[in-house]
């Protein structure tokens, strides 16, 4: 199958599955998981991260009450879910929009959303609050 790549027209994404996924799994107690053709990162059964099949957006683990200021700030790179996953504290991210390190700080902050406290802390290194 072949990807989209990032070139002068922007139509390729900026970020790749293989530099989310290399970010992803350098998390504790995180792994990769393949359903029904879909890329998705979890902790436990908690899915925290997924990409779309084509693997142009990411969905990702975000707080519910800071979504829609968040699409509509920078509406080229955040969408809302869709209508049945509106229940969940999720966005879309456009990876033709976003850089390696947008992309690392969401990832990790997903994550973040789904490990103890303590877990976290002690991966980034700071002190469990």
């Amino acid at each position: 199958m072949t990807r989209p790549v990032p070139g002068a027209d922007g139509a390729g994404p900026l970020v790749t599955a293989a530099q989310i996924r290399e970010v992803a799994l350098a998390l504790p107690r995180s792994y990769e998981a393949l359903v029904r053709e879909r890329v998705k990162f979890r902790v436990g059964r908690i899915v925290y991260v997924t990409l779309s099949r084509d693997e142009l957006t990411m969905g990702c683990g975000f707080p519910r009450e800071e979504r829609a200021a968040m699409v509509a700030a920078e509406p080229e790179k955040f969408m809302l879910p869709r209508p049945s996953e509106l229940r969940y504290q999720w966005i879309e991210v456009r990876l033709t929009a976003i850089d390696a390190d947008e992309m690392r700080e969401l990832v990790t902050d997903a994550w973040r959303m789904v490990v103890p406290k303590s877990v976290a802390a002690a991966h980034l290194g700071r002190t469990a609050g």
